[in-house]
């Protein structure tokens, strides 16, 4: 097993490159990020973009938010510019109290919230298929999210899509995704996470017509190019730093937990639905990492804690079976115990997982799976 000699980051990562040297390309963007980029001059090249938008009647840009730290930030971002945004918001599979107290919250910064409540027939019906077939619990969720906000934009005649962060830049991906300023029906294709399943596929299942399936197909290249949509991500032109942006929105009415999440040792992370920690062990089964992971390597390349406490928090956190999301999301599904882990075993993997004689998985006494020596963080 290789991990990134600077962060904890396992080379399992989808698309994640090392170098020479055996450090990550996420880290090395953020070394980018410190002493390469001029961050006036993206600033500058950012206000200069949003002027020629600036010609809508209502609204200057379309925002797709959670009420979470990021699209709060987002929010402050954007008025602070003098911009009006319209902002939308996809139903998270499973809401939470929180969720709904922190999408009310940036609802009162100021902002007109357009929220969909998609059909609930529909979209279980997808979220089953998916899990079975992609071994993600939120693959109808995403791609709702990046398919409603850019027809929102088409409906109301507004050509500017403000997204968050970039997530090659803060996350690691192919260099050539570096320098792509905007999100689009390309990106979603190749980097959106539609795990090889196109919404296309889904027609004929339990039913499901393609009339149906409208609300999660990307509106058409005509509509598209009729009003000029142009979706861009706000952390290519502004330095995104996740301790910052948590701080911004704290000061401006996000709340937090008073414990930590089930998947990760941070309190902020994922609050809008159960159904993202099941999400996010799903891809520790499958990769050998998850939430803590992610969240400590972006507190190591920020430079709030050694790669040292890094692995300590990696040991400790990841993997740990999120008992009360399963529950929950178990409740919403229909699926049984059973045959929940039937098809998370399906996907967990072998090759960084210990099995016992006869294969089956080997598990703590808290249900969580047991690394091999070989693929232990170090």
């Amino acid at each position: 097993m290789k991990f990134c000699k600077k962060c904890v980051m396992p080379i399992t990562k989808p698309d994640l490159h090392f170098d020479e040297n055996g450090v990550c390309d996420a880290c090395n963007s953020q070394k980018d990020k410190n002493h390469n980029i001029d961050w006036e001059k993206r600033e500058k090249e950012f206000l200069d973009l949003v002027k020629k938008y600036k010609k809508h009647p209502d609204y200057d840009c379309v925002i797709g938010v959670s009420g979470g730290k990021d699209s709060t930030f987002q929010v402050l971002k954007v008025l602070e510019l003098g911009l009006n945004p319209l902002c939308v918001v996809f139903e998270p599979t499973i809401p939470t109290k929180i969720g709904r107290k922190n999408l009310e919250n940036l609802n009162n910064l100021g902002v007109d919230l357009i929220h969909i409540k998609r059909n609930p027939i529909v979209y279980k019906k997808l979220a089953k298929e998916a899990f079975i077939r992609t071994g993600d619990n939120e693959w109808q969720n995403h791609i709702g999210i990046f398919t409603t906000v850019p027809k929102i934009a088409v409906n109301f005649n507004i050509p500017l899509i403000i997204w968050g962060e970039s997530p090659q830049i803060e996350y690691g991906g192919p260099a050539s995704s570096k320098n792509r300023n905007i999100l689009d029906r390309q990106w979603l294709e190749e980097f959106g996470g539609l795990l090889g399943n196109r919404i296309s596929d889904m027609i004929g299942v339990d039913g499901l017509t393609k009339r149906d399936l409208s609300l999660y197909t990307y509106s058409t290249d005509e509509d598209i190019y009729r009003v000029g949509v142009t979706g861009l991500f706000l952390g290519y032109y502004f330095k995104w730093d996740l301790r910052e942006v948590l701080k911004k929105s704290k000061a401006n009415g996000f709340t937090t937990q008073d414990r930590p999440v089930e998947t990760t040792y941070e309190n902020f992370e994922n609050l809008d639905c159960y159904s993202n920690h099941v999400h996010d062990y799903l891809k520790y089964v499958k990769y050998g990492f998850g939430r803590a992971t992610d969240n400590a390597c972006l507190d190591i390349r920020l430079g709030y804690i050694t790669r040292e406490e890094g692995v300590r928090l990696v040991n400790r956190y990841d993997g740990v079976l999120p008992k009360k999301a399963i529950k929950e999301y178990l409740k919403y599904t229909g699926f049984t115990q059973n045959e929940f882990d039937k098809i998370v075993n399906s996907y967990t993997n072998k090759r960084i997982f210990k099995r016992d004689k006869s294969g089956k998985f080997i598990r703590d006494i808290d249900g969580s799976l047991i690394r091999k020596e070989d693929w232990i963080v170090r």
